[in-house]
């Protein structure tokens, strides 16, 4: 038996010849947050998903942003995933499954979790413009797919109305923030247990 991470706090440090990236995070904060990426656009994001997680983020990333974002991007995906894994532990007395029906103006974007240790993205997000200021749209899945495949995570994201790309975008990173919330809680009918009839939730 594991002795969990009582604290639920970890951290990651990761360097490529494409980026170099710390993160660390406290699954039971407030949504504190220091973020650079050198990526304007989507420190915004990132601030977005501590802030309704309420999981506190300390984020640095330099990347080969004279190339574009996309290293960057990913890579923070992967570091911010495996702190978060970290963090979790043996998944021990967590609710596990989450789902948030969130809107932001004319946009409403579902988003469910179950940290299952079987990693899985479907995504059902459409952007009628490739940028968002500088930003490619195309990078929010690509943000989300390195998140759910380091984290250890299924996660289903679809916005089933939206006009405006910032709104689609914020929504999705708000949508999984509440979702990601509510099944990283701990859950006091089972404090002692990993909820899986497997007795495992690391895939």
């Amino acid at each position: 038996m594991s002795s969990g991470n009582l604290q639920r706090k970890a951290g990651i440090n990761r360097k490529t010849n494409e980026t170099e990236i710390s993160v660390s995070v406290n699954l039971d904060g407030s949504g504190r947050h220091g973020i650079s990426t050198g990526v304007g656009f989507f420190d915004h994001m990132l601030e977005q998903l501590s802030r309704h997680s309420l999981i506190d983020m300390e984020i640095s990333a330099k990347g080969d942003l004279h190339i574009d974002d996309h290293h960057t991007v990913e890579d923070v995906g992967i570091a911010l995933g495996q702190s978060i894994a970290k963090a979790l532990d043996d998944r021990r007395g967590i609710r596990r499954y989450a789902s948030m029906d969130l809107v932001m103006d004319e946009t409403r974007t579902s988003a469910a979790v179950d940290i299952s240790g079987r990693p899985f993205l479907v995504w059902k997000v459409e952007f009628s413009a490739p940028k968002i200021g500088t930003f490619d749209t195309e990078l929010v899945r690509e943000f989300f797919q390195a998140l759910a495949q380091n984290t250890g995570i299924t996660l289903h994201v679809t916005t089933l109305q939206g006009a405006n790309n910032h709104h689609i975008a914020e929504s999705c990173f708000k949508a999984v923030a509440r979702a990601l919330r509510g099944a990283i809680e701990m859950d006091p009918r089972q404090a002692d247990q990993i909820p899986s009839t497997k007795g495992s939730l690391k895939g």
